[in-house]
């Protein structure tokens, strides 16, 4: 009867005689490198990211402020109009009741909307719950 080759009548390349604990430390040196090197492609690529993002907030921003100096403009604008007709503090006195009025008009709005948040509990949730935990009790019971 002839004995099988030491290593079990293993072969190829790698591991032919290698024992199994130096496989397996070997793929989890591997699987090391792997994880390392991905950890630092996805770090690389969410810094690109995080600038990406910096640059559009900076744009995002400065957009919202040049857009409020025009808003600003165009209010002078309807002012310098109105004042073709009418002097000039009742042209500016105008155009400040409309402003005042639309900015009372959203606080309301803005006040209804939060009166209907509030309050900030997720209160179906803590009915839900609350009827589960009452089941499991009646359940316990019988």
């Amino acid at each position: 009867m002839q004995q099988p080759p030491a290593g079990g009548g293993r072969s190829g390349a790698h591991g032919a005689d290698e024992p199994v604990s130096e496989l397996v430390q070997r793929a989890s040196q591997q699987l090391t490198e792997l994880v390392r090197g991905e950890m630092k492609l996805a770090q690389a690529e969410m810094k690109e990211k995080g600038r990406r993002y910096g640059k559009g907030g900076g744009l995002f921003g400065g957009a919202g402020l040049v857009g409020f100096l025009m808003l600003q403009a165009l209010v002078a604008t309807v002012i310098a109009g109105l004042a073709v007709a009418l002097p000039v503090w009742a042209a500016a006195l105008i155009v400040t009741v409309v402003l005042g009025a639309i900015a009372a008009a959203m606080a309301l709005s803005g006040r209804k909307q939060i009166k209907e948040g509030a309050p900030p509990t997720p209160e179906q949730t803590v009915r839900s719950v609350k009827a589960d935990v009452a089941e499991i009790k009646e359940s316990v019971k019988r």
